[in-house]
């Protein structure tokens, strides 16, 4: 399923505020006096609040299951726009393909603004309009949210905490420890532009084509799946460290020897070529609209063409299998498009810094 790419022309870049008075953003805007009660009331409450909530110091929700998932998570990328995506957009994104991932349908969504002194008020609102919308697409609401301002040399122009709520609605435990020997490995699509997407921006490199980063919402297909019954015993969105680190993170938890071949992962050819250029294996770079799924040999075909009609890249790239008694035996390995075979290990830092 192809996804619209957002642009700035999109939104409604008329800031509520009068940008002749208040063209960036001062320390008074997070004083708790007017200027920060107007912020509050004009930028985001207006873009953000849904009717049905009463402004109070916490938020009333009410929840119709037992069980829910819960997520955290912060945004500092550099820089805050991008091909394909700007900070405003993957906080939004983030947040609901982690409550994807254990199977969740998305509801409820905090945002906590760090602003530093000085940010310019138009950079800001296209953040905020761009979080509307993406609020918007995914049907999440944002329900409370908090605003400070930090001294200007302090910060990174701007950062986005958020935490998300959603409900399940099936007796699944969707985690590493209900992974069985024999499970097939899904893959949803390409690796890589991500990563290196930031990455061009951020250096002015250029590239004879674009690289868009695949930043986008998974919820949609990971309930699809869970719609037609597919049995998905593990699912893990493929953020910093990429391919190589979520299969590491999977292995050593679960105790698994897994295996993946290298000819059915697909990634574009500007980014591989990218990734030659600048010295980076492409499974470790980072996605924003990439999972995968451990599923079954009994529903795999079923889910494969599930998920092609979301991305016709997605594919079946390996398998589990072994599960072992001790977690220092954990291994994942790489079968090559030429037969050999390496270890695919966890890095001890990152590839690249900040890109998300």
């Amino acid at each position: 399923m192809n996804q619209k790419l957002l642009t700035m022309n999109d939104f409604n870049l008329n800031c509520p505020l009068p940008i002749q008075d208040y063209p960036k953003i001062l320390l008074a805007h997070g004083g708790g006096g007017k200027l920060m009660n107007q912020l509050i009331a004009k930028m985001f409450t207006p873009n953000f609040t849904p009717d049905s909530i009463i402004p109070h110091d916490s938020v009333l929700l009410n929840l119709t299951s037992n069980k829910i998932a819960f997520t955290t998570d912060s945004y500092v990328i550099n820089p805050l726009f991008f091909p394909g995506g700007n900070i405003g957009e993957l906080a939004i994104y983030g947040t609901v393909n982690d409550l994807a991932m254990s199977g969740s349908k998305p509801l409820y969504i905090s945002l906590g603004f760090i602003l530093e002194e000085g940010l310019d008020m138009e950079i800001l609102w296209k953040i905020v309009q761009s979080i509307k919308q993406a609020s918007l697409k995914t049907g999440v609401q944002i329900v409370t949210g908090d605003t400070k301002v930090v001294d200007k040399g302090k910060g990174d122009q701007i950062f986005i905490n958020t935490s998300g709520i959603g409900i399940i609605e099936h007796e699944k435990i969707i985690a590493p420890p209900s992974i069985e020997i024999g499970d097939y490995i899904l893959l949803n699509g390409d690796l890589g532009r991500h990563g290196i997407a930031i990455m061009a921006t951020r250096e002015g490199l250029e590239f004879e084509s674009e690289i868009i980063s695949d930043c986008a919402p998974l919820h949609q297909e990971v309930l699809d799946l869970l719609s037609k019954e597919i049995d998905i015993h593990c699912l893990r969105d493929l953020t910093r460290g990429g391919l190589a680190s979520a299969l590491n993170e999977i292995a050593h938890s679960a105790n698994l020897k897994i295996t993946i071949e290298e000819k059915n992962i697909k990634i574009q050819a500007d980014v591989m070529g990218a990734c030659e250029i600048l010295g980076f294996d492409p499974l470790y770079v980072a996605n924003e609209g990439r999972f995968i799924a451990f599923i079954p040999e009994k529903d795999i075909n079923k889910a494969l063409n599930i998920l092609q009609n979301y991305n016709q890249n997605a594919s079946i790239i390996g398998q589990v299998t072994d599960k072992i008694e001790t977690q220092s035996r954990a291994l994942v390995t790489l079968k090559s498009a030429i037969g050999s075979t390496r270890i695919i290990d966890m890095l001890s830092g990152e590839q690249l810094p900040r890109i998300c």
